[in-house]
């Protein structure tokens, strides 16, 4: 996150740019190995499979085109009509050119406004004190490589237009790409985040917003078992779903005091929150890396108003490994006291248990929650397979005739 030293400036987000500064800025980071070329890799593939398509159905159209204008052309020659005949037989040729110049045009577009958008959040990054990174998940760029929910979900993970920091703490700023299914069913999901590292481990809680669920429930890739669910005092509950481990409604309680409520009701109302091991991850299903002023000064003020908490969540231990450090010393003492003792001599002191803090982590049992089916979404699957059967059966015509 940016250093409280400096102030938030969004003008490279907006200001002019050079001529020519983008093209050389996307071509700088190609020769570093930040961004894949072009034409290498799996985008070859994608442009001979493009090329392929587009001259397939161009040559068919064309030839279709040829014909028909061919024909007509000759009934206009058969009257009369030479330089006209000769006119339409051109026209399938212009408007197969046309088409292909547009789709040149418009690649070349797309090209231009993704180096423009690099290189404005580049300089808005090193304007804040932060860095940017193109992507990760392309091949040869490594993986995001997080324990949050929507990063073990799907096929195709992505990350992209990664603004990072790491004053006072390593924070993330992203937008993620997915796709679950194939074929005819294939989807592409969505989504911002911002990471936060956190100082120690911590139970694994998600706090679903109310605000942005969709018309069957949480929008989350997940859904967890309602046994998990805990509910806070105040408003609390008005916007936030909030799951625990079974047995860590205490340590949730600790975490979640009245203040750091309040900060999350006031701030981030809108996403979803995920604490997992020592990361804190913020989602929207919408892209959080943008050029776009307010959506930075908005993901800006989020973060800023929950860092100072988060030295307070430091101080959690998870006395369940209390116990297991306890009975590992205490078992270590009797080892050494026996030998080094004669046989049958009693020790003389133990480990006061009150000394023994418990160390940072987490206890097995709260490290992830409990997941569940969502019936919803078997419930939604099988109405369409019921439906297919239907329709190819013929059994749908005999309600409709």
């Amino acid at each position: 996150m940016v250093a409280p030293s400096l102030s938030f400036d969004a003008r490279p987000l907006v200001e002019p740019l050079e001529p020519g500064a983008a093209r050389a800025f996307a071509q700088e980071l190609r020769q570093r190995g930040r961004l894949p070329g072009l034409f290498t890799g799996t985008n070859v593939i994608v442009a001979v499979v493009v090329g392929v398509v587009v001259v397939a159905f161009g040559s068919v159209f064309l030839v279709m085109f040829v014909s028909i204008f061919v024909a007509i052309a000759g009934s206009i020659a058969g009257t009369g009509g030479g330089i006209a005949g000769t006119l339409v037989a051109v026209v399938p040729f212009l408007i197969f050119g046309i088409v292909l110049a547009v789709g040149v045009i418009g690649f070349i577009a797309a090209q231009r406004s993704s180096a423009e958008r690099m290189l404005r959040l580049d300089r808005f990054a090193r304007a804040n004190g932060l860095s940017y990174l193109p992507a990760l998940g392309t091949p040869g760029l490594g993986t995001p490589g997080l324990p949050g929910m929507i990063f073990s979900v799907g096929d195709s993970r992505m990350a992209t237009d990664l603004v990072r920091g790491e004053s006072p703490r390593f924070v993330e700023f992203a937008n993620y790409r997915y796709t679950t299914g194939s074929g005819k069913n294939k989807s592409t999901h969505t989504w911002g985040y911002v990471a936060v590292k956190l100082d120690v481990p911590l139970p694994h809680i998600v706090l679903d917003a109310t605000g942005n669920n969709a018309l069957f429930g949480s929008n989350l890739p997940a859904t967890f078992d309602r046994d998990q669910r805990l509910s806070l005092e105040g408003d609390f509950d008005r916007y936030f779903s909030l799951y625990c481990p079974a047995g860590y409604e205490r340590d949730a309680l600790y975490l979640f005091t009245p203040d750091i409520m309040a900060r999350f009701i006031d701030n981030a109302a809108a996403l979803d929150v995920e604490i997992v091991d020592d990361w804190l991850f913020l989602y929207a299903k919408r892209d959080f890396s943008t050029v776009d002023p307010a959506t930075w000064s908005w993901l800006f003020s989020v973060v800023g108003a929950l860092l100072d908490k988060f030295a307070q969540w430091s101080r959690w231990r998870d006395e369940r490994l209390a116990e297991v450090a306890m009975t590992d010393a205490a078992g270590a003492a009797a080892s050494g006291a026996a030998s080094a003792l004669p046989a049958g001599t009693a020790v003389p002191f133990a480990a006061p248990a009150a000394m023994l803090r418990p160390p940072p982590g987490v206890a097995p049992q709260g490290r992830r929650l409990t997941r569940r089916f969502s019936w919803v979404s078997v419930a939604v699957m099988i109405a369409v397979v019921v439906f297919w059967l239907a329709t190819q059966t013929g059994v749908l015509g005999l309600f409709f005739r």
